[in-house]
């Protein structure tokens, strides 16, 4: 493979916080490739196009978000195959990622696939940082844990990991949520709690956790949820 792979990170949804490198990548590439849900516009795209080089190829993949694996796992197969043909080809390809390439993001998987590829990285600014900046609250401070907990985990594990932390950032909200507030109230957390929809983006809106009625689902969502004791401002 003569052909080099960029896996660029950017950022949560502000065009404006796209990093110079990562704009540096996008602008010299000689294939674009963002992932996006059928039938849906990539929210990566949006964020770089303006970037993308007049000659360049964008180049839309279709990924099924689903409950069961399999179905996405076969078209990140078929991604990296498109890749590895393209990279055979000599050529130099931005494959776009939502926030941080390596922070839960589809990234892992070109580089599970494309082990011979030439790959580098270029950090985004992450939906977790977004939130904390949207709501003005430290994620932490000082000696105090904070952890990231996809909600799709079990309640009863959301509850050890919550009961052992002062902090912490629900992320994959979803059709979780309702469960999740539930968690949050038995730890403590939930009076304490921030939902940031969207963040960084212009319809980005805070809302305070319990401030929700019952069924009612936030949709692309962070949870910054605290006990109330943080040492922030003391």
């Amino acid at each position: 493979m003569s052909g080099t792979l960029t896996l660029v990170g950017v950022g949560p949804g502000d065009p404006e916080l796209l990093t110079l490198k990562a704009v540096n990548a996008i602008g010299k590439a000689d294939v674009v490739v963002y992932p996006q849900k059928p039938g849906e516009t990539s929210l990566s795209l949006s964020i770089a196009q303006k970037h993308i080089g007049a000659a360049a190829v964008r180049l839309p993949v279709n990924v099924p978000m689903k409950v069961e694996r399999e179905p996405a796992q076969q078209a990140y197969d078929q991604i990296a195959k498109t890749i590895s043909s393209l990279l055979d080809e000599g050529k130099s390809v931005a494959y776009l990622c939502e926030g941080d390439p390596l922070f839960y993001g589809s990234a892992m998987y070109m580089i599970e696939r494309l082990p011979q590829a030439r790959v580098s990285i270029v950090p985004g600014i992450t939906s977790l940082t977004a939130t904390a900046s949207a709501i003005g609250r430290p994620l932490a401070a000082r000696n105090e844990t904070l952890k990231v907990l996809p909600a799709p985990l079990d309640s009863e594990k959301l509850i050890f990991e919550l009961n052992q932390t002062q902090s912490a950032a629900i992320i994959k909200v979803g059709r979780h949520f309702d469960r999740v507030r539930d968690v949050l109230t038995q730890t403590g957390h939930a009076a304490n709690a921030i939902v940031v929809e969207h963040a960084t983006q212009n319809r980005q809106k805070v809302t305070p956790l319990m401030d929700f009625a019952k069924g009612e689902r936030p949709y692309f969502s962070t949870i910054l949820c605290y006990k109330g004791d943080e040492a922030w401002g003391k």
